[in-house]
C-alpha cells in the first residue's frame, strides 16, 4: 500500500524527522487561505502515488495567496502517469543548500534490507544512478540487527552525506520497522542554509499483509488511485499495472516473475503482474481478462499456467467460460504445461477460438506473445 507525501510527511515528523509546515486541500480557495497562514510564499505540490510530479508540472512555487490559488486550480485534475490530481500539498518554501537521496528498500532476493543513498539527490537520481552508479551507495542491512547509529555513520560516510544525517537514517529506519513498512525514501533530503537537515519529499510503501494494523490509512480517498488497479483489487486479483503491451496472467508470483522477464528478453514489454493463484475458476480468468483487456495499451495476452493442485485442463475450462462472458479483442496466446496438459491443450483445441493460440514452451509463446503485441 502506497502513502501519498503528505501521509508519509506525518509519518516522518511523528518520527521525529524536520519536515516543512504544510497543509492539505482539494479546493483552491482553501489554498489561498492555507498559503497566508504559512507565509504566503509556498510550494504547492500534486499529490498522487507516482513519480515525476516535478517534471510534468505537478510541483510549483507560489509567490503569494493569490498565485496559490491558481497554482492549484491549474494542478487540481490535473493528469500525471495516469494518475488525476484530487488533493495538493502546500508547504513553507525551504533555503536549500545541498540535496541527498536516501532510501530503505526491502530486498527479497537477498532476504534483507538495502539502504540506498547518495549526496546527489534531486529529480534526476534516476539518471545518476544510471550513468554514475559509483555515486550510489547500497549498503545491506541485516533486519535482525537493523540501523544502529554505527550502521546510520557507516551508510552516510559511504554516499558523503554530511554526519548531521545519521540521526535522520536511524529514525528513517524507525520508520520502516515500527510502520511496517516496505520502502521509506526521501528525496531530496536537504541540508539548509541553517545547517537543519530536512525531508522535502516521502515515499512509503506499507506491507498489505499489515494492514490490519495500519488501518488508518485505510480512510484515504482511493478515487485516484490508477483504476485498472482499482478494478483488479475490487475483484480480489493479486494484480499490478506496469507501461506495457503484453498483458500477463499465470498462476503464482514467482512463474508470473519469470514470465515477465521473458517477454521482456523477447523486445516487449509486460503490460501488467496479475497472478490467478492456485485456482483458475472461470469467474477468475474472465475477471482476469476483463482488467487486462480494459487497459487500451494492451496488444496481446499471454497466459501462462504450469498446472499442479489445479489441473491444466480445469484451466482450461475456466479460459473457454471466461471467453463466453468476455468478449475478446486481442490475440490471446496460451501455454499449458503440467498435470493434465494434454487435456488441457484440446479442451482450447475444441473451442477453436480464432483468437487465441496455443504454444507448448515458456519461450515460443512469449516470442508469439511479443511478437503480436510489437507487429499489432
Amino acid at each position: 500500500m502506497d502513502l501519498y507525501e503528505h501521509q508519509a510527511r506525518e509519518l516522518f515528523e511523528e518520527h521525529g524527522i524536520v519536515v516543512p509546515a504544510a497543509e492539505v486541500t482539494d479546493s483552491p480557495k482553501q489554498a489561498r487561505g492555507i498559503a497566508r497562514r504559512l507565509g504566503g510564499r509556498v510550494v504547492v505540490k500534486a499529490q498522487v502515488k507516482t513519480g515525476g510530479r516535478g517534471k510534468a508540472g505537478g510541483v510549483k512555487l507560489a509567490a503569494d495567496p493569490a498565485a496559490a490559488e491558481l497554482t492549484a486550480r491549474q494542478i487540481l485534475g490535473m493528469d500525471i502517469k495516469g494518475h488525476t490530481v484530487g488533493k495538493v500539498m502546500l508547504a513553507q518554501p525551504v533555503d536549500i543548500q545541498d540535496e541527498f537521496y536516501v532510501s530503505y528498500v526491502l530486498d527479497r532476493a537477498a532476504g534483507r534490507f538495502l539502504a540506498i543513498a547518495s549526496a546527489e539527490g534531486g529529480m534526476d537520481i534516476e539518471e545518476v544512478a544510471a550513468t554514475r552508479p559509483e555515486a550510489v551507495a547500497r549498503i545491506p542491512v541485516d533486519p535482525a540487527e537493523g540501523v544502529t547509529s554505527a550502521t546510520a555513520a557507516r551508510i552516510a560516510d559511504a554516499a558523503g552525506l554530511p554526519p548531521q544525517s545519521v540521526d535522520v537514517l536511524v529514525r528513517l529506519w524507525e520508520v520502516l520497522v515500527r510502520e511496517d513498512a516496505l520502502l521509506v525514501e526521501v528525496n531530496p533530503l536537504v541540508r539548509t542554509g541553517d545547517g537543519r537537515i530536512m525531508a522535502l519529499d516521502g515515499k512509503v510503501t506499507l506491507d498489505d499483509n499489515a494492514r490490519f494494523r495500519q488501518a488508518r490509512w485505510g480512510s484515504e480517498d482511493t478515487a485516484h488511485e490508477d483504476p485498472l488497479e482499482a478494478s483488479a483489487a475490487a475483484k480480489g486479483l493479486n494484480y499490478v499495472k506496469l507501461d506495457g503491451e503484453v498483458g500477463i496472467i499465470g498462476n503464482g508470483a514467482g512463474l508470473v516473475m519469470s514470465t515477465l522477464d521473458v517477454v521482456a528478453g523477447c523486445g516487449a514489454r509486460p503490460a501488467n503482474f496479475l497472478d490467478i493463484g492456485g485456482g483458475a475458476s472461470a469467474q477468475v480468468m474472465a475477471d482476469g481478462l476483463s482488467v487486462i483487456l480494459s487497459d487500451p495499451a494492451v496488444k496481446s495476452v499471454f497466459v501462462n499456467v504450469f498446472g499442479g493442485i489445479t489441473a491444466c485442463d480445469a484451466v482450461a475450462d475456466g479460459i473457454v467460460q471466461a471467453l463466453g462472458t468476455v468478449r475478446l479483442t486481442k490475440p490471446l496466446v496460451v501455454r499449458l504445461d503440467g498435470n493434465n496438459a494434454a487435456r488441457g491443450r484440446a479442451v482450447l483445441d475444441a473451442h477453436a477460438h480464432p483468437l487465441v493460440e496455443q504454444a507448448t514452451t515458456m519461450d515460443g509463446a512469449a516470442h508469439r506473445a511479443a511478437e503480436l503485441a510489437t507487429t499489432a
